[in-house]
C-alpha cells in the first residue's frame, strides 16, 4: 500500500471502509427510490459491486489485525434468533 504522509495503513484502510459502508448505504437508497425497473436493476448491480468492495477492503484490514472479528457467544447469537425470527416469517 502506497505512503501517504501522516497516514498510517490502518488509518487508510478505515478511511476506505467507511468510504465504501457510506457508497452502499446511498446506491441502496437510491435503488429504493428509483421508478423504473431497469434503472432499479442497474442500482442494484452498483450496489452489489460496492459491497464486494467493502468486502475487499474489510478483508485487508481483517487479514492485517486491523479489524478483529471475535466470535459470538453462543447465548447472544440464540437470543438474536429469537428476536429476529419473527421477522424473518412474512405473511405479504
Amino acid at each position: 500500500m502506497s505512503n501517504i504522509p501522516g497516514f498510517t495503513e490502518k488509518e487508510i484502510l478505515a478511511d476506505a471502509l467507511e468510504a465504501q459502508k457510506s457508497a452502499t448505504a446511498l446506491y441502496n437508497l437510491i435503488a429504493n427510490e428509483c421508478a423504473t425497473k431497469e434503472l432499479k436493476d442497474t442500482m442494484v448491480n452498483l450496489l452489489n459491486d460496492e459491497h464486494n468492495l467493502q468486502y475487499g477492503v474489510f478483508t485487508s484490514m481483517h487479514n492485517r489485525g486491523f479489524y478483529p472479528t471475535p466470535a459470538a457467544e453462543q447465548q447472544k447469537v440464540d437470543q438474536a434468533k429469537q428476536t429476529f425470527a419473527p421477522q424473518a416469517h412474512c405473511n405479504c
